[in-house]
């Protein structure tokens, strides 16, 4: 290609014969090319813009710097990371591969065959195998990062740029645009709505939602809305793989399932244990034309020790959760408070909540009062609400056009006043004019009315939110008044305060709150 019509970076490169563009994403470009000096064929990457942000090239050091390091048989080895023209680029090894996407598409679409699904699988469990060896957890298995050579059908593993090296991660909650991964493989701990860390199994449940797709011809949720795929990977059952493909056997099927369950502690514990189960199918498939049903995981021993994420002993805290969000689903407002020690537990127990919030495509934001801030009003409400509007500025151009109608028919020509203790909503609702200036009393009773408004906003039918206010024992008295009026006359309103109640006086106005309080 010439230079002219090659990014900035790949224009500036030296060294290098430009080809071809092999993939062209969202946020990377991938180019087969030529390395002169020794004349092998290379595959380069670089970032999609011209000049990326900082997180963008980190996670091209991470990737180079991840992979250089692992020697594991079946992983693409990166060859150089070059910085150049503001931008870096990645040389990889290349052979000539497709993606497996890309060999889907050339084949139609169409289910592969049960001997060739067996044969990645296999091939799939011993890189990941590799890559748990060495506490690696690739975090985005899919089609589009496995290689495969149509000839040999021998199959290498790409792509490391969210890879990590710990041995478990807590993701937070975010907008589904923000998420790490691609949202049609991204296990439920990798929603940030499970209350559960990321560990090596994540890894599992992307592989089975691989297989379901190579075997079937189809994913297991087939849906273009985020947030519609953010519940399907909590809460819905997928439809069994031998019942949409039944050609497929019940044991290929309940393989799949496993991997697909949605708690991690359910899934494989161990790549070597998924193997012995796909050679066993593998090895009856070639001997005997068909595959048996038998026990799956006879030799799955956990290769890592795991602490289960479940919480015990919390039921009953945790179904006056789910029944008062079910209450304000339904149109109520509702305050609820958590009290309990430092350590006990108090916020795992609201977190319980994020799965039904997912269901009913709502809102959980938190924020936390600080001891040394208690002079701030409403400080969690705001720090609450400037997560909130992080997570709007990852959204559509479309969707944030839409919340700044709905926001500014709420506070008409008062946004000002937000905006100075929010500064990231002028990002949404732009510049706002000048408000006249008020003092004392005045002046927080009508924050106070923009800032109901605001909530207004966030809480409704179609999209129930919930508030989670943390260390409640250091709020200030607007705070806890600004609950007290929300639980009576909001709507679609759920807020949750957890304080401990071993550092509270008998007349601390906590104690006062006789709404909904649920002791842990």
């Amino acid at each position: 290609m010439t230079s002219e019509f090659l990014p900035p970076a790949l224009a500036a490169l030296s060294g290098y014969k430009v080809e071809e563009p092999l993939y062209i994403g969202a946020r990377t470009l991938v180019y087969r090319a030529i390395q002169l000096d020794r004349q092998r064929p290379v595959a380069i990457k670089i970032p999609r813009r011209e000049q990326p942000s900082f997180e963008e090239l980190m996670q091209f050091r991470n990737q180079y710097a991840i992979v250089k390091s692992l020697s594991v048989p079946g992983i693409v080895p990166p060859l150089d990371l070059i910085e150049v023209a503001r931008s870096c680029v990645l040389v990889v090894d290349y052979r000539g591969e497709l993606s497996l996407r890309q060999h889907l598409e050339d084949l139609g679409g169409a289910a592969l065959p049960l001997a060739d699904v067996l044969a990645i699988a296999q091939q799939l469990a011993d890189i990941l195998h590799g890559l748990h060896q060495h506490r690696v957890i690739h975090k985005d298995i899919k089609p589009d990062n496995i290689l495969i050579d149509p000839g040999t059908k021998s199959i290498r593993l790409i792509d490391f740029s969210i890879a990590s090296r710990l041995p478990t991660e807590t993701q937070g909650l975010q907008s589904p645009n923000a998420l790490e991964g691609t949202l049609a493989y991204l296990s439920p701990e990798q929603t940030g709505r499970m209350n559960r860390g990321i560990d090596y199994r994540t890894d599992f449940y992307a592989l089975g939602v691989t297989l379901y797709q190579l075997a079937s011809g189809q994913l297991p949720f087939e849906t273009d809305d985020p947030i519609e795929a953010i519940h399907c990977h909590i809460a819905a059952t997928p439809a069994a793989l031998d019942r949409v493909e039944p050609t497929v056997p019940a044991a290929v099927a309940a393989i799949v399932t496993r991997l697909m369950a949605k708690n991690a502690e359910d899934r494989y514990q161990s790549a070597q244990g998924l193997r012995f189960d796909l050679d066993r199918c593998a090895d009856e498939l070639r001997t005997a034309g068909n595959i048996s049903d038998f026990a799956l995981g006879e030799r799955d021993l956990s290769e890592q020790f795991s602490i289960p994420e479940k919480l015990y002993g919390r039921e009953a805290e945790v179904e006056k959760l789910m029944a008062a969000f079910g209450r304000v689903a339904r149109g109520r407002a509702e305050l609820v408070l958590v009290a309990g020690a430092s350590g006990i537990g108090k916020t795992a127990v609201v977190k319980e909540v994020n799965r039904p919030i997912a269901r009913q495509n709502g809102y959980f934001i938190k924020g936390k009062f600080d001891q040394f801030n208690r002079s701030t009003p409403l400080s969690a409400f705001v720090t609450a609400f400037r997560d909130v509007v992080a997570r709007l500025l990852s959204e559509s151009d479309a969707h944030i056009d839409r919340w700044r109608q709905n926001i500014l028919a709420a506070v008409e020509d008062r946004g000002q006043v937000l905006i100075e203790a929010i500064p990231e909503l002028e990002n949404i609702i732009g510049a706002q004019p000048e408000v006249p200036q008020l003092s004392g009393s005045a002046a927080q009773n009508r924050f106070n009315r923009l800032f109901r408004a605001l909530i207004g906003v966030f809480a409704r039918a179609d999209r129930p939110l919930v508030v989670f206010l943390d260390d409640l024992q250091w709020a200030d008295s607007a705070s806890l008044e600004l609950m007290q009026h929300l639980s009576q006359e909001a709507h679609y309103l759920l807020t949750i305060g957890a304080y401990r109640d071993n550092e509270v006086s008998p007349t601390h106005p906590t104690l006062h709150q006789q709404i909904g309080r649920a002791h842990v």
